[in-house]
């Protein structure tokens, strides 16, 4: 049995980018896991080359805990690394490379914990899942989800493994993301009254959701367990215009809403589209042609589990921790909760202030601890 250390090694070496094939990933994985002694299932992603795992150890009954983790990482392009990203290297106690701390750290623990299970006489079973495209909107997971419902899976709980520094977390916002898509009418800029400008159609909706901010740091509902308790409304990119002297007649903004429970996304979109209409009806009226069309592109749920769940207690227990937290980015838990009815928590080693930089790591004592957690997790199986 290979130590953590040496599977993460194993794992950070396959550079399985969102977006680009995991095969060579899952296959090794899936190999792993057989020869342990796990019945294990693939299931296709939704790009090419990409796939989701779930191996299950232990009795067929519906009792499990379920272990899950990403097997993508973000691109390394742009980034400055001391080392090669891609090779698991050592320095001052740190274990870098990408996806070190997101998250291959905890699938590494994950492997650990189902080869130590084997041989343990466990009365439920112990599922492992690994997914794709978690970090470009939770989009991979899916299509396996909804097999596994259709196939009527069942478990008493889910741990995600993201980086929390082992702390519990039963919360975390939900999600929606999409276009803010202006349209005018070009013209020639030495008369611009003859357009429609759609940089000031866009600019006219970054007031808005300004506005709406505001309205929902007063008036939305708010919950102090988190490090900003109010849903918030934010503009990613603009792209609009193609050259100075032409009335630009396309500008899109890209958007995103993170919610709590209380706020309606539905009802925070149509708020911004009654806005875009207006705008748009104004142009209209004084004969220009003029469109704002509000359209989402990806959404995930948020995470509400309560408080006194089983699996909460449970991981509290695993994990040392008296007390819960709530998170401010998003995970596949909802999507857990949602799909399979399986209450859900994130706890994971590491830290996510780590996430998505350059010379990204985790350490060899957090690993250590994350996988004394497991251990405790599977022994409740027995």
């Amino acid at each position: 049995m290979e130590s953590t250390v040496e599977t993460l090694a194993r794992l950070v070496s396959v550079p399985t980018i969102s977006r680009t094939p995991n095969d060579a990933l899952i296959a090794y994985v899936a190999d792993r896991l057989r020869v342990a002694g796990g019945r294990v299932s693939a299931f296709p992603g939704e790009n090419p080359g990409t796939s989701n795992l779930l191996a299950s150890f232990g009795p067929d009954n519906e009792g499990g805990i379920v272990l899950s983790g990403h097997g993508d990482v973000v691109p390394v392009d742009g980034q400055v690394w001391s080392s090669d990203p891609f090779v698991l290297t050592e320095r001052d106690d740190r274990l870098h490379a990408r996806g070190a701390v997101d998250m291959k750290g905890f699938v590494a623990c994950m492997l650990t914990a189902a080869e130590r299970a084997v041989g343990t006489e466990l009365s439920r079973p112990l599922h492992l899942a690994i997914s794709c495209d978690e970090e470009i909107g939770c989009v991979g997971v899916r299509p396996m989800l909804e097999r596994l419902a259709a196939e009527g899976f069942r478990a008493s709980g889910c741990i995600i493994g993201e980086p929390t520094g082992l702390a519990v977390a039963i919360g975390h916002k939900g999600k929606v993301a999409g276009c803010i898509c202006c349209r005018g009418e070009a013209a020639h800029s030495a008369n611009p009254t003859l357009g429609c400008n759609a940089i000031n159609l866009a600019a006219a909706m970054v007031r808005e959701t300004e506005e709406l901010q505001a309205w929902l740091r007063a008036h939305g509902t708010p919950d102090a367990a988190y490090a900003l308790p109010y849903s918030t409304v934010h503009i990613g990119t603009i792209k609009g215009g193609t050259a100075l002297n032409i009335v630009p007649d396309a500008c899109d903004m890209e958007f995103e809403i993170r919610f709590l429970p209380g706020d309606s996304p539905d009802d925070l979109l149509a708020r911004l589209s009654e806005a875009g209409g207006r705008l748009a009806r104004n142009e209209i009226a004084r004969g220009r042609h003029a469109a704002v069309e509000m359209t989402v592109q990806n959404a995930y749920p948020g995470l509400h589990t309560p408080e006194d769940a089983p699996i909460a207690a449970l991981a509290r227990a695993a994990a040392g921790n008296a007390t819960s937290t709530k998170l401010s980015f998003g995970t596949e838990a909802g999507l857990f909760n949602d799909t399979l009815g399986l209450p859900a928590v994130v706890c994971g080693p590491g830290s996510i202030d780590r996430a998505h930089k350059p010379d990204e790591y985790i350490t060899k004592d957090e690993l250590a601890a994350c996988d004394a957690f497991l251990d405790r997790v599977v022994t409740s199986l027995r």
